[in-house]
Formats: structure tokens, sequence, C-alpha cells
């Protein structure tokens, strides 16, 4: 069983800002995504083609640099119903941009999403930056420990027009895992392409974190992640379908099948790692 923890779908009719959405457009995969954002029928079928079981649909929150508000959210929540177990909705807020945030924050919860997103270089914070005021943030962590919802960081770099790359490095996620340690974390992307050994750190420090492999190109993810074997319990395939320039996520799966990896290893990598956090 094969679950993709980073598949980007949005709303079909979402209007992105002008360089986010040329940088959307230019994947060869997108008119897809368009197209599979309109039937769930027709998403599954297509998992079903590519040997993927469940799929995290990834949606964060991002107004400055993306153009996108917490009212995908909605959307999120409707369209995994169409299979709850195959279909896991991502969702988030902007600890910045909520009129109400504990009223926003409660409809949140009532919707039933069971990862958020928090994307520091599009968001434009830092992940600890309760530390330093934000207190919104401090309430998010706190209600996803609370409810048993995994909380899934961007670590490393964005190449969409206005991102700031500063706010990537997965070193600010340290005090989230020490502060909150019943939480579980995803560091999407593992840092790359610069900060790969601080996450490996981070894995091995804190039994709260995990690592998403998504945009990282199989071929470099051995010498990007040389021990990889030592951590692949806590390791998850995802794909970022469908990425700026596009992406096959059944010719990233069969390249990582490739790799010299013990089975067990590629088991977790591919499954059973994701059963731990989003249980069927």
């Amino acid at each position: 069983m094969i679950t993709d923890c980073h598949i980007h779908i949005h709303p079909p009719d979402l209007v992105l800002k002008p360089g986010a959405q040329a940088l959307m457009e230019s994947s060869s995969e997108y008119e897809r995504m368009r197209q599979f954002a309109r039937s769930p029928a027709s998403f599954l079928e297509y998992l079903d083609s590519i040997e993927v079981d469940r799929a995290v649909l990834i949606g964060s929150v991002s107004p400055e640099v993306i153009g996108i508000d917490s009212s995908i959210n909605g959307f999120y929540a409707e369209y995994a119903r169409a299979d709850p177990r195959r279909l896991i909705p991502c969702g988030g807020l902007h600890p910045r941009h909520a009129r109400n945030f504990m009223a926003e924050l409660d409809d949140f919860l009532r919707l039933g999403i069971r990862v958020i997103k928090i994307h520091p270089p599009h968001q434009l914070f830092y992940p600890n930056d309760y530390l330093n005021g934000l207190t919104e943030l401090e309430l998010l962590y706190r209600a996803a420990e609370a409810n048993g919802i995994p909380v899934m960081f961007h670590t490393g770099t964005s190449i969409f027009p206005g991102a700031r790359n500063r706010y990537g490095d997965p070193m600010y996620i340290d005090d989230v895992a020490v502060d909150f340690p019943h939480l579980k974390i995803v560091m999407a992307h593992g840092g790359r392409p610069l900060w790969m050994d601080t996450a490996f750190f981070l894995l091995r420090r804190h039994a709260n974190i995990y690592l998403d492999i998504s945009s990282i190109p199989p071929r470099q993810l051995l010498n990007w992640f040389p021990r990889l074997e030592e951590i692949a319990h806590k390791t998850m395939f995802g794909s970022d379908w469908p990425g700026p320039g596009g992406v096959d996520i059944r010719r990233n799966i069969d390249a990582i099948r490739a790799l010299p990896l013990s089975e067990a290893a590629k088991e977790h990598i591919f499954g059973k790692t994701a059963l731990t956090i989003w249980p069927e």
C-alpha cells in the first residue's frame, strides 16, 4: 500500500497571484489537476492506475505570496468526503490574517481536517514565532496537539515570486518540537536543497518529527540523506504533484523502488510510516 503524503489539488477556479499562477501553469500536469479538482472519482481512478492507495491533499493559506485564503479549507474537507479512507484533507489558518482567530479555529476544527500545513517562506513567519509575540501560532499548535492533528511544515527553499527563503530553515522547528512534545510534526521536503543535514539532525533528535521526501529527486535522495535507512521508519513518500515543471508520480515511485534500500525501509517509506500518522 502506497501513500502519497504531498499532492496539490486546489479549487479548479481558484485565481492565484499572477506570478504564482504562471509558475503553476508551467506544470505539464496543471490542467489534469484542475480536471481532478472537479471530480474526486476521476482522481481516485488515477490513483488506482499508479498504485497509490491514499493521498494527502495539501492546502496552505498564503495570501501575500500565493493569493490563497482560509476559504480553501471547506474545499478540501468536502473533496475528501468522496472517500475519507483514501483522501486525507490538509488545510490551515494564517495567524496574522484571521479577523477572529479563535472563531476561525473552532470552524476549522469542525471541518475534520487531518493535517495543518505551515509554509514559512510563503506565510512569512518562522515556525517558532509564537516566542516573538505571534500568540495565534501557539494557539494553533496547542489545538493541533490536543486534537491529534499533525502539522506539516514546508522546509527548504521556494521559487515562487515573493517567497522569502530565510524562513525555510528547519532549525526553527526545534523549538516547536520541544514546546509541543505530543504534536506530530512533518518536515516536508527535508530542507532541500540547503538544510538536509539540519533536517536529519532534527529527525534523530525528536521522536515527534517525521520526514516527507516530496520534491526531492529520487536520484538525489541518498546523496542528500545517505543514512536514510536509519530514519526510514520516520520517512514518507510524497510527490509534490503537479509541481512547477510537472511531476510523474509513478516514475518517482519506480525510481525509489530501485534505490539500494532494504525492503523493510521501502515499506516504511511507501506506507507504514504514514499509517502511524494517519491511521485508517
